[in-house]
């Protein structure tokens, strides 16, 4: 079984997005809470089992992975038996820049 690390990034967004959501229904920022805690659980036995991001993987860049929790985009990255939660980002927005500065600042530091 893989270990998590979570970048402060990816914690601030989880944060936020619970926040964001509470405000409207405390009951749904729990449910994505713990939506977001069985994905990265199930990384733990498939760490492999999310998508290569496709765009980055347009740009030739497939160390980075994603799962979709609709309409949020969990994005990790799984390196030598860990599992790293690097950012997770409103998939309904145009992201590609973000993605690109974000993950690869992240994935520079070994987060």
């Amino acid at each position: 079984m893989s270990s998590i690390r979570w970048a402060s990034a990816a914690v601030e967004d989880l944060s936020d997005i619970a926040m964001y959501i509470a405000e409207d229904s405390p009951s749904a920022a729990t449910t994505f809470v713990e939506r977001v805690d069985g994905a990265v659980q199930q990384l733990t036995k498939q760490p492999r089992s999310g998508r290569i991001v496709p765009e980055l993987e347009h740009q030739s860049i497939n160390r980075y992975r994603e799962v979709i929790l609709a309409p949020w985009r969990l994005f990790y990255r799984y390196d030598r038996g860990v599992v790293f939660v690097l950012a997770i980002i409103d998939g309904r927005r145009d992201i590609q820049d973000t993605l690109l500065r974000r993950l690869t600042r992240s994935g520079s530091r070994g987060e």
